[in-house]
């Protein structure tokens, strides 16, 4: 097979393992919201940084990757990784981080109601 070929190949598997990592950052900072309230502002300035740092991230890969010629494949493949990373992880980690919440939120009330006594 022509090297070009593996080498797209690669900046495909680069590209996934992209989508993937950006999804998982952003789920630490959806974790972070569940357990410390955020006021719209600050929740905003979150966004930004990460969309901020998501497109370097994106352009550091395709700037080292194919020179900076953008290349619907690689988007595409990020595209993937994220949709994946999305249906497989991260529904399933907030539900978790929801039903942590309400644990301790229930036993800090029974602690609460036993020192109140």
């Amino acid at each position: 097979m022509n090297q070009q070929i593996f080498v797209e190949l690669r900046l495909s598997g680069a590209g996934f393992v992209t989508g993937l990592w950006l999804m998982a950052v952003y789920d630490v900072l959806r974790g972070l919201r569940i357990f410390v309230p955020h006021c719209p502002a600050a929740v905003g300035a979150e966004d930004v940084c990460y969309w901020i740092y998501a497109g370097l991230t994106a352009f550091s890969l395709v700037y080292r990757g194919n020179d900076g010629t953008v290349r619907a494949y690689i988007i595409a493949a990020a595209a993937v990784g994220m949709a994946i990373y999305d249906r497989l992880l991260s529904r399933r980690l907030l539900k978790l981080l929801q039903k942590l919440k309400k644990s301790v939120r229930i036993k800090r009330k029974k602690r609460k109601k036993l020192v109140d006594k």
